[in-house]
């Protein structure tokens, strides 16, 4: 309890850099569906437990060319979501903590939401290793152009959840236009704009090394472990890095790092907030 989160404030406290890593478990706060098992998946659109589709199969850009107005209605249902998102509080306290080593941070997630960036966290202080809705390419792709599409207005969607009328189109061939979002089983996503984002990183972690490192890792689970061993190898190979781990399920660490970490079986809203409280005196600068 207590003792715990005070331990935890103290390490924050110390901190010289944070790298804050995430996967789905993170977006729950901000009202977004958990698609985690097929149940997840099913509630938020129950037209796919009818076709009997789980989310890897959904989410499969081979659907462009089979059925490409019922993954239009996923997308533009999900893009929907993201851009009506009120992302949470939590956002708001890592962004402080952020803040109080003069920037030194990196965002290291899997969501495809844009919602680091909504709440102000700089865009070349974050990787999302698989992609972003918020940008556009082409479904053939006629050539490496990835464009924002925030402009863009989202197909409507009738009942069965399947877009309906026009499509987004290629801004160049006029093709048909996906989200720039590494699926299952995607050979034709553009890795260009990630690819900048993870050499970006790479200058990060070599610019911290020596430095009191925090990684506050929220909602990543077996799922999708990219974020997860991620976590668990900053923690190893920065000398001078603490990890807390934030999830609900999922909560154990190797036990190689558990000198090195500690976990909060909670939402990254809940446990950040209650290590916040302890944060002595808010206007405090934290190193």
């Amino acid at each position: 309890g207590k003792y715990r989160l005070k331990r935890l404030s103290s390490i924050v406290k110390k901190s010289q850099a944070f790298i804050f890593t995430s996967g789905a478990g993170l977006g729950v706060d901000s009202g977004l569906p958990d698609f985690r098992g097929k149940h997840g998946l099913w509630k938020a659109y129950p037209h796919l437990k009818d076709l009997g589709l789980s989310f890897a199969e959904m989410s499969n850009p081979t659907w462009f060319s089979k059925d490409p107005h019922l993954i239009w209605g996923f997308w533009s249902h999900r893009i929907g979501m993201y851009r009506n998102m009120n992302a949470h509080k939590g956002f708001d306290i890592m962004k402080k903590w952020a803040d109080s080593v003069n920037g030194d941070y990196f965002v290291f997630t899997s969501n495809v939401d844009g919602a680091y960036q909504s709440k102000g966290f700089k865009e070349s202080n974050i990787l999302e290793c698989h992609g972003s809705s918020r940008w556009m390419q082409c479904t053939e792709p006629c050539d490496n152009d990835i464009w924002s599409g925030d402009t863009i207005d989202m197909p409507a969607i009738d009942s069965m959840f399947k877009a309906e009328g026009d499509l987004p189109k290629c801004r160049n061939c006029g093709e048909l236009a996906r989200p720039n979002v590494l699926m299952f089983g995607d050979w034709d996503f553009i890795p260009d704009r990630t690819e900048e984002q993870h050499q970006r990183y790479s200058e990060f972690l070599h610019n911290i090394q020596g430095k009191r490192v925090v990684i506050v890792e929220i909602g990543a689970g077996y799922d999708v472990p990219t974020v997860r061993s991620q976590s668990e190898n900053l923690t190893r190979e920065l000398q001078d890095a603490f990890l807390i781990r934030i999830n609900p399920r999922d909560v154990n660490v190797p036990f190689d790092i558990s000198k090195k970490s500690e976990v909060l079986q909670t939402t990254g809203l809940f446990a950040l907030e209650d290590i916040d409280k302890y944060l002595f005196n808010k206007n405090l600068n934290l190193t």
